[in-house]
This record gives structure tokens, C-alpha cells and sequence, in this order.
């Protein structure tokens, strides 16, 4: 079937929309989004984290649509990657444990002690560069 006009034009935004819901990022390369922090406990990986740990939790799109994700999350081949997220010229690595359901397809959440070595929690939300490894 060959779509023309308006038919094409809503097909590309649907496909578009798609690609934008939940970015592809299976191998190393870097994105921006919002990072803000929680306290940690069970994640979605099964492991449990304190505040004092260097761990991530990664939008649910992103955690959901990782390449090899199955119904079990804590199969989730995303569980155990390193990130390097940067802030204004501060960089720390983290370990992704958990998803972040409140997360947008970037987004990320950090725990204290990671988030503290880039910004002061009083920010609460900072624009961040991040890289899977």
C-alpha cells in the first residue's frame, strides 16, 4: 500500500512520535534530559541501593524498550550498565538499578549521593548530558 498526502504525512508523525517515546540507545552514545533524585531501596533490577550509592534509574520507556527486555525486569539487560552523567563540568558514574516511571524518555533519577557530587539537592531538577556504557 502506497500512502499519499495527509495518509503519509500522519503515518511519518505516528512513526516519528514513536522513535521520540522512547529512544533507541543500545549502544554508547550520549543524551540530555532532566535529572532529579530519590531514595533508593528494591529497584526494578532487584537489587537494593541506599542514598549513599552511585546509582540511576532510567526513564520507564527507555528501561521498557531497552534491546533484550523481557517481562521479568530484573533480566532487563540495562541492570548493572554504567552511566556517566555530566553537569556543568562535573561528571559521575552511576549504575543503572531501577526504572523511573515519573521519568520523561531521557529523563533520569539519581540517588543522593550521586546527584550531590553535581549540583546541590537544593535544585532539585538540573538539565543533565548522560552516556550508557
Amino acid at each position: 500500500m502506497i500512502l499519499t498526502g495527509k495518509s503519509a504525512i500522519l503515518a511519518v508523525l505516528a512513526i516519528v512520535g514513536l522513535v521520540q517515546a522512547a529512544p533507541a540507545m543500545h549502544k554508547r552514545q550520549t543524551q540530555s534530559g532532566p535529572a532529579t533524585f530519590f531514595t533508593p531501596g528494591l529497584g526494578s533490577c532487584g537489587i537494593t541501593s541506599s542514598a549513599t550509592d552511585h546509582i540511576v534509574a532510567v526513564s520507564s520507556s527507555f528501561f521498557d524498550t531497552f534491546s533484550g527486555a523481557t517481562a521479568n525486569p530484573n533480566a532487563n539487560p540495562v541492570c548493572g550498565r554504567k552511566m556517566t552523567v555530566s553537569f556543568q563540568g562535573k561528571s559521575t558514574a552511576v549504575t543503572v538499578v531501577d526504572r523511573c516511571p515519573g521519568c520523561g524518555p531521557t529523563g533520569i533519577d539519581l540517588s543522593p549521593a550521586a546527584f550531590n557530587e553535581l549540583a546541590s539537592p537544593d535544585l532539585g531538577r538540573i538539565q543533565v548530558t548522560w552516556t550508557l556504557h
